[in-house]
């Protein structure tokens, strides 16, 4: 009898439709209130995302999981409340839980010394003693869902088990089947499996999903792809992302639309050649594929942005979004909606002093100061992670302008907040853009880590070198090296903290606010949630 190895996960949910992702332990159909569908199969894992229609708008509809007819979800002895499917209304209320950098790491007191609470998991324990009124909108997961250059214990006793000691890339990550024994470690803890089962959630990934520093530089990709192991990884990862992530991120006229879901359906035996292939030409060429998605709520419109795989790496072009996604995101940032949300896994709007070092030390890559120094930047921007919007300044500009003219009203009426929603940094906080056009506030929210705290050294190394040094020389240097002002001035309002946290960002008319929750310390097992931080918005 076929059994859930993973899911199930509520993924795109929209006023009459929802998709359900599910991996199988074997071929079947699976069958979620009236729809169903049989599974496809790549290299030798199962899976069925199940498109459900007919809904009821702002309808909240108990459902189960069967398997060749048979419920294997909610488990008997679960302990959880019913997963429910919560349909969007016409005009909603907006509710974004989001983080970023979860380790998938025991609970036991060693990993509590080290990585501290899971504040995901706290707050699935709270919420499963709410009522459902309380259950957010969206889940955001604004990337490192997984560590595919740190993988957890368990994963790394799996690799051990079917690799041979010394074989590259040794315990990292290294194919499909270890990505897939990845997701399941991170995955099935029960509280976190039952949040993913009842609230919709979104994803995008950052470096770590891959490895760290992914598409850092130009450098960085030729370097990368002389070693031996690395074509291997980069299929397995983009593969795996596609079908674990990136497929629930799509609207059912998008999957419809998609030729590779199509054909792995359609596939007869296994497809892994076909999502091989895919993968390996969305490295070769971003431009053949789009990562980044949007989904509207009444009023709100949350776009996000791929930071990773869409740059442009050429020296002296470098961009964050190549031409064709920037194209597409011009397209949906427009007025006309209350809240623009617009998520990017890497911040836009960094400590301003940390931005102007990032963008001399772009300059400064670029050749402004010889090919000397040229190198000597590149070994800096390595190694100490010089990679975020400020390091891609001609796309910051571009960003700034198109976020000042919807303020402004020059693309529709403006709306109440245009909000950047990012994780990656390991520390927490709200910067506000300065001046802004009355009525309309643009600010930066940061939650960062879910459960990877940084260590009390790498603590305060990041203060001074985000808040301090960085604020001394930053702007120093970019003068020196001829990077122009930006084209707005911001400033970090709130923080930096460094608890492992997830945010709520609350959305009701043209009025709004953020908060960010913790775990208690201490808690273990039944893990409380303390909030941390409170503020409005608008």
């Amino acid at each position: 009898m076929p059994e859930l190895a993973l899911g199930p996960l509520l993924r795109h949910v929209d006023d009459t439709t929802a998709a359900v992702w599910v991996e199988t332990d074997a071929p079947c159909t699976v069958r979620v209130l009236h729809a169903s569908t049989p599974t496809f199969t790549v290299h030798g894992h199962h899976y069925a995302l199940v498109e459900i229609d007919g809904l009821e708008p702002g309808a909240s509809v108990p459902y189960s999981v069967q398997l060749d007819g048979v419920e294997v979800w909610p488990p008997r002895d679960g302990g959880f409340p019913p997963s429910r499917i919560h349909t969007v209304d016409a005009e909603p209320d907006v509710q974004v839980l989001l983080g970023s950098c979860r380790t998938s790491v025991p609970h036991d007191a060693e990993n509590l010394r080290i990585h501290g609470v899971d504040a995901l998991r706290a707050y699935a324990l709270w919420m499963a003693g709410e009522d459902e009124a309380v259950r957010p909108t969206v889940l955001l997961l604004l990337g490192d869902q997984v560590y595919a250059d740190e993988p957890p214990p368990e994963v790394r006793a799996y690799i051990r088990g079917r690799r041979g000691d010394g074989e590259e890339p040794g315990e990292e990550i290294a194919d499909f089947a270890e990505y897939a024994e990845l997701y399941r470690v991170a995955w099935t803890e029960p509280a976190i499996r039952w949040l993913l089962s009842t609230v919709p959630t979104a994803m995008i990934f950052d470096d770590h999903d891959l490895r760290d520093d992914w598409n850092t530089s130009d450098v960085w990709r030729r370097e990368m792809r002389r070693l031996p192991w690395w074509r291997r990884r980069v299929v397995a990862g983009l593969g795996a992302y596609w079908l674990y992530q990136h497929l629930g991120n799509l609207s059912p006229a998008e999957r419809a639309a998609d030729p590779l879901f199509a054909a792995l359906r359609e596939a007869e035996g296994d497809g892994g050649a076909l999502l091989d292939d895919f993968a390996w030409t969305a490295d070769e060429d971003p431009s053949r594929n789009r990562w980044s998605f949007a989904r509207d709520y009444g009023g709100t419109r949350l776009v996000v942005l791929d930071s990773r795989c869409a740059r442009d790496l050429g020296p002296g072009r470098r961009a964050m979004l190549d031409a064709g996604e920037w194209a597409w995101f011009e397209r949906l940032a427009t007025g006309d909606v209350d809240h623009l949300l617009i998520g990017s896994s890497v911040p836009v709007l960094l400590p301003t002093g940390l931005h102007y070092l990032e963008s001399w030390n772009e300059a400064v890559c670029d050749g402004v100061w010889g090919r000397w120094a040229a190198r000597l930047g590149e070994r800096v921007r390595q190694g100490i992670d010089l990679e975020h919007w400020g390091a891609f300044r001609r796309t910051f500009s571009d960003l700034a302008h198109l976020v000042t003219e919807i303020a402004r009203g020059r693309r529709g009426r403006p709306p109440a907040t245009i909000t950047f929603l990012s994780g990656d940094v390991h520390y927490s906080y709200l910067a506000r853009v300065n001046r802004t056009p009355a009525g309309t506030h643009v600010q930066q929210i940061v939650c960062s880590p879910i459960r990877n705290p940084l260590s009390p050294v790498l603590r305060l190394g990041n203060v001074v070198a985000s808040f301090a040094l960085a604020g001394v020389f930053g702007r120093v240097l970019a003068r020196a090296a001829g990077v122009p002002r930006t084209p707005f001035g911001w400033r970090v309002s709130r923080g930096p903290w460094f608890d492992n946290a997830v945010a709520t960002v609350e959305l009701r008319g043209r009025s709004g606010g953020v908060c960010w929750w913790g775990a208690s310390d201490g808690a273990g097992e039944r893990a409380g949630l303390d909030l941390l931080r409170e503020e409005r918005l608008c």
